[in-house]
């Protein structure tokens, strides 16, 4: 089997691709995220761009050292536009939650393949969200239950925890919401020889 290469440090993008049976190395690309940002904004971008953007220097840098397949993914939050990054504190995660209360915000998950310094194959998936209304105590109680564990997610939320509670509806791929939008990209790692077929 072709070697599989996870360029991310994040635990969710790895429970998803070990969950789902693949065999892969992580390993951190060190790309500073915000230079990226602020250069795509700069040039006209949009959050959706800047995901994907994201996700294409991160697996080429780690594929310019690896062999086989590597896998980059990045995930930003379009909230009336504007894109928001994490939150760096739990003071700064209530005011976000707050802030997202009952209005649609966008999650935009990229996923990116690539060999040596090519991209073989590139996907962004957009979820819409809404925080449903809630009450202070269960602020609170959920900011109280996930501490700073949810500093570690651009909306302050894991939809696959506690956070689910804050929601209204949510339209989108499970998978993307979680930071790897998978199924596609299951398909491209058997075509390619990484997985069984």
């Amino acid at each position: 089997m072709i070697p599989i290469t996870l360029a991310s440090q994040s635990a969710a993008r790895s429970q998803i691709l070990a969950g789902a049976g693949v065999a892969f190395e992580k390993v951190v690309s060190g790309v500073d995220e915000d230079l990226v940002k602020a250069r795509i904004l700069g040039a006209g971008g949009n959050p959706k761009s800047c995901a994907l953007a994201l996700a294409e220097i991160k697996a080429l840098t780690v594929a310019a050292t690896r062999a086989g397949l590597v896998i980059g993914a990045d995930q930003t939050l379009e909230f009336e536009g504007t894109l928001h990054d994490k939150a760096e504190s739990l003071e700064e995660a209530r005011a976000r939650l707050l802030a997202l209360q009952g209005a649609p915000h966008h999650l935009h998950s990229a996923v990116v393949l690539a060999q040596g310094n090519e991209i073989l194959w590139s996907d962004v998936s957009t979820a819409t969200l809404t925080l449903r209304d809630f009450t202070p105590d269960f602020l609170d109680h959920y900011l109280g239950l996930e501490g700073p564990a949810l500093l570690g997610s651009v909306g302050c939320y894991r939809l696959e925890g506690p956070g689910a509670q804050l929601f209204s509806s949510i339209e989108g791929d499970y998978f993307a919401i979680l930071g790897l939008p998978l199924l596609g990209l299951l398909d491209q790692l058997r075509s390619r020889g990484a997985l069984i077929p």
